[in-house]
């Protein structure tokens, strides 16, 4: 497993990173400590989580992802100085009553209280990577294309975001900061306050990016390159659509996070679905596996730190990461481009 620089962090991030959200819900915790086991053999070194994960989130679950990690750390000594360890504070908006009265802000008193608890879950003395799980504001993320302007939206500023998270790092409880689902607007505000104020530097932003969703190309790419932040890329198998397993007419897997979970549309729609089966089809006509195909085009990326795989099983996580050895030909890259000019984006 190749291992890449994270921004300017200085860590450095395997190229296939382990996503955890469903370990609490559709994993036990058995289940996830052999999926951590089966990582790590296969030279992962990223785990990437967030406190209120698994998904979909509820009042009964949250927290439980990373309890399954802490108790992973704790039967087994000196498995936390092999990872990179990444977790996320919850960002605003409904729906997440029972966290912090209401609501969340990225303001100090947030903050510290969740750092505090992902640190007591994690059963850890210090976090790698703490990222905003998004921003602290209105805007189109989550399979969103319009934005509307909300002149009476309450915002917290970057810089008292970063002023409190600099006071966390200086604490030693997180070592470096990143951002996820944010906008190309939002991560040039917080490279400015940090290099003006000289507060902890951005290093990552997680967003999505697959073959139906390759919207990152379009702003943020080149921000990610020229200010060296390194992209963590979820949903690169979109949801499993990309696998081949979801077939139009066919009857999809019973286990499948899009069968069990009705609130998932962003790829259940009918240009993901059909977009989604041209690709498998690219694949097979290469002999390649489907999600070989998919991970790869994400991974050999050069604004790519990290792609995030996560499964349910030991055998599809096993499956997957052996696409870290994949090399796409010229062929097959421009199947790839030919596709996606018919259909740029369809799962935004």
């Amino acid at each position: 497993m190749k291992l890449r620089s994270l921004g300017r962090t200085g860590l450095k991030v395997s190229a296939l990173g382990l996503g955890t959200m469903t370990w609490g819900e559709q994993n036990t915790e058995a289940e996830g400590h052999a999926q951590m086991d089966a990582a790590v053999a296969h030279g992962v070194n990223l785990f990437d989580a967030a406190e209120m994960y698994p998904v979909p989130p509820k009042a009964e679950t949250t927290g439980r992802t990373e309890e399954t990690i802490g108790t992973w750390f704790a039967a087994r000594p000196g498995a936390r100085e092999k990872v990179v360890l990444a977790t996320k504070i919850t960002g605003p908006g409904p729906g997440f009553g029972w966290l912090r009265d209401s609501g969340t802000r990225f303001t100090w008193e947030h903050l510290v209280h969740a750092v505090e608890g992902s640190l007591r879950r994690l059963r850890t003395d210090r976090i790698d990577l703490y990222q905003l799980h998004w921003p602290d504001r209105h805007v189109n993320s989550f399979g969103k294309l319009d934005w509307t302007v909300s002149p009476d939206e309450p915002i917290t500023p970057p810089e008292v975001t970063l002023e409190a998270l600099d006071r966390l790092v200086r604490s030693g409880k997180i070592l470096h900061i990143g951002l996820s689902n944010e906008t190309p607007w939002g991560l040039m505000k917080f490279l400015a306050a940090s290099d003006a104020k000289g507060w902890p530097r951005v290093g990552s932003i997680q967003n999505p990016y697959s073959l139906l969703n390759r919207s990152f190309e379009v702003g943020l790419a080149e921000i990610a390159v020229r200010e060296e932040v390194g992209l963590l890329a979820y949903s690169p198998l979109a949801m499993g659509m990309l696998t081949g397993k979801f077939k139009g007419g066919a009857v999809w897997p019973a286990d499948a996070r899009l069968t069990l979970f009705e609130r998932f549309v962003r790829y259940r729609t009918p240009i993901g679905m059909a977009q989604s089966e041209k690709y498998v089809a690219l694949a097979h006509e290469h002999g390649l596996d489907p999600a070989h195909l998919a991970l790869a085009f994400v991974t050999k990326q050069p604004w790519l730190a990290s792609t995030l795989v996560g499964a349910t099983s030991v055998p599809q996580l096993e499956h997957n990461l052996r696409a870290a050895d994949v090399v796409l030909t010229p062929e097959v890259i421009a199947g790839v481009e030919r596709i996606h000019k018919e259909s740029p984006n369809p799962c935004p």
